[in-house]
């Protein structure tokens, strides 16, 4: 994996955004040129178009990252990425239309435009077919060798089970730590010499999946396999990077401490953090105060009760704050108490099911942004009953208090509504990883990726 800004990012998934991208500027520049042919004009030197091209391509590729055409599901089914590319490029489109509307001569005609749609789903729907199906073989997988023969070797072996693994495991090795789960796995007592063996098999990467360290950690072997230019990696970073969570099944305190993250330079991408969130806030209220007063007064209609619903919940270092939505509930809902969501919950109204599934009731929060309480991303910030309750039942969870909450997440794009203490453990993992690994560059992915979770709300609740 390469990683950009404390964020992994598989080399599959770079590789075919890098020639998407080159595709999209030759779409670019064929819909130019077939364009001008068309009406007698000359299409003159490339170089006096490389802006729009930029702007064209670094526009339907934003779009392409949003709507999830690098996601997992993307990679493994044609049918899936077929239709999340042409949402994609029909988006990019739009918003070029839109520019060149607001700014004429800053982009394509949209005449142009128009050509330039189709022979990007065409070339990018061929990139996926050729580069896609190549990338995903053995040939673009890093191989690993894993240290141990436990339940957390069998986990790295699941993962490496996955379709769309970057990753294939060559050899276990039972390090005489306990009870052997893998069969396959070979005596570390039938190997003379551990390094040897890895420069054998070709091994990039080791991993150290042992249940029990003590008298078990080959230390003189380790060094060895160091010192040849071999990664060595510890289970719970190995499952960090490869998942983009943290594991809360392996995590101690010792490793939270001393891996990498929390580092003391967000001083200054919280400051930008903060900009980033007045400026954007301002803008967005600005823009959808209309959609808000009209859902305002529909929700008065719809049902007996206020159009706003505001409920105390817990944001930074724990400090109470209000949130404010559209109802979407009846005004009864929680006489009993804060419970749960569920699928096809009683307690929702008629537009209530609506404006949750197109994210509407989530609108006023932005106030909430501007006032400072919040941030566009962050942890769900959840109500105190629910927060005591999971303090007391997950560890680390007040960890997850330690940066402002958000409208949206990394646990929200990555992780369907929970509705559950299993579920809250699992969400828990991803808002780990981004306390962990925050950055301005992880923000932009959530964002972008957000449109995705609008555009198709499989866990809206």
């Amino acid at each position: 994996m390469i990683r950009l800004f404390k964020h992994y990012i598989p080399h599959a998934v770079m590789l075919l955004g890098l020639f998407d991208l080159a595709l999209l500027i030759v779409a670019g520049e064929v819909a130019w040129i077939a364009r001008a042919t068309q009406i007698g004009t000359d299409p003159g030197h490339i170089g006096d178009r490389l802006d729009m091209l930029a702007l064209f391509a670094g526009i339907v590729w934003l779009a392409m990252i949003a709507v999830g055409t690098y996601g997992s599901e993307a990679l493994r089914s044609m049918r899936y990425a077929g239709a999340r590319l042409l949402v994609a490029v029909s988006l990019g489109i739009i918003a070029l239309s839109v520019i060149d509307f607001v700014l004429p001569g800053h982009t394509f005609w949209r005449s142009t435009l128009f050509y330039a749609m189709f022979i990007a789903i065409g070339l990018l729907i061929a990139n996926r077919m050729l580069v896609g199906t190549v990338i995903g073989t053995s040939a673009f997988r890093r191989r690993v060798l894993v240290l141990g023969a436990g339940e957390r070797a069998k986990r790295v072996r699941e993962l490496a089970d996955r379709q769309g693994s970057g990753f294939a495991v060559v050899s276990f090795i039972a390090m005489n730590e306990g009870s052997q789960v893998l069969e396959e796995a070979i005596p570390r007592a039938a190997i003379h010499d551990l390094g040897r063996f890895v420069e054998n098999i070709g091994a990039s990467e080791v991993i150290l999946a042992l249940e029990e360290r003590r008298n078990s950690l080959p230390l003189k072997d380790l060094l060895r396999i160091k010192t040849m230019g071999v990664h060595v990696n510890e289970f719970s970073s190995f499952v960090e990077r490869e998942t983009g969570r943290v594991d809360l099944d392996t995590l101690n305190p010792s490793w939270l401490i001393f891996s990498d993250g929390f580092s003391s330079g967000r001083m200054l991408s919280s400051a930008a953090k903060r900009v980033f969130d007045v400026a954007a806030s301002g803008l967005l209220l600005a823009l959808t105060l209309p959609i808000i007063v009209i859902f305002a007064i529909l929700v008065k209609l719809d049902s007996k009760g206020p159009a706003f619903f505001r409920q105390t919940r817990i944001g930074l270092y724990g400090q109470e704050i209000q949130l404010v939505k559209l109802r979407s509930m009846r005004t009864d809902a929680e006489k009993d108490g804060a419970k749960w969501a569920q699928k096809d919950d009683p307690r929702v109204t008629r537009l209530g099911k609506f404006i949750r599934k197109v994210r509407i009731d989530e609108l006023p929060q932005v106030w909430t942004v501007l006032k400072g309480q919040m941030s566009f991303v962050g942890p769900r910030p959840e109500v105190p009953q629910f927060v005591t309750d999971l303090e007391d039942k997950l560890p680390f969870y007040a960890e997850r208090h330690m940066v402002k909450p958000g409208i949206t997440g990394w646990a929200q794009i990555n992780y369907p509504y929970g509705a559950s203490v299993e579920d809250a453990r699992a969400k828990l993992e991803y808002d780990l990883y981004y306390a962990k690994n925050y950055t301005p560059f992880l923000d932009l992915l959530i964002l972008l990726q957000t449109l995705r979770v609008v555009l198709w709300p499989e866990g809206a609740r």
